[in-house]
């Protein structure tokens, strides 16, 4: 399989995050406690919702937790609001996307929201044979510090 085709509205929306990027994030953060998007398949974390329940329906409560949301990449403003809008209780939503800083979901539910995480290094979705073609980023919403930085997540990168 090569990489995903940019046909905006029409990509295939459930790429799963690779384990390699995962590895960097519980380093980081530690154990993910929910995956907000997710499968049973491709669930990141014991807990998570799956297409059928609807996460955008659910409350989200983090309960000093972190959550995973490597969302459908179709409809990212849905996601982001509803991240914003959440009550992290103390814990953290990391929400993977594509770096479309210039978008209007960015300006209205990221930016001076969340603290934003570039990632240095492209990612290679499972089941991808090349890297996703845009620069991603991880936003983290419940930061007290809602700035930027740019991370190296990738060992072999450094």
């Amino acid at each position: 399989m090569t990489m995903p085709a940019q046909r905006p509205g029409k990509s295939r929306q459930d790429y799963e995050t690779p384990p390699d990027l995962i590895e960097a994030v519980t380093r980081r953060w530690g154990p993910l406690e929910f995956d907000l998007a997710a499968t049973a398949q491709n669930a990141k974390a014991p807990e998570f919702f799956t297409p059928a329940r609807n996460a955008l329906l659910q409350k989200w409560d983090c309960r000093d937790g972190i959550a995973w949301l490597n969302p459908p990449y179709q409809h990212i403003g849905k996601w982001a609001r509803k991240c914003a809008d959440a009550d992290t209780n103390g814990g953290r939503i990391l929400m993977l996307v594509p770096a479309s800083i210039g978008s209007m979901w960015f300006y209205r539910h990221v930016w001076k929201v969340a603290h934003v995480i570039a990632l240095c290094g492209r990612i290679t979705f499972v089941g991808c044979s090349a890297p996703y073609p845009k620069d991603c980023m991880i936003c983290e919403y419940g930061h007290p510090d809602p700035g930027f930085e740019v991370w190296k997540w990738n060992r072999s990168n450094q």
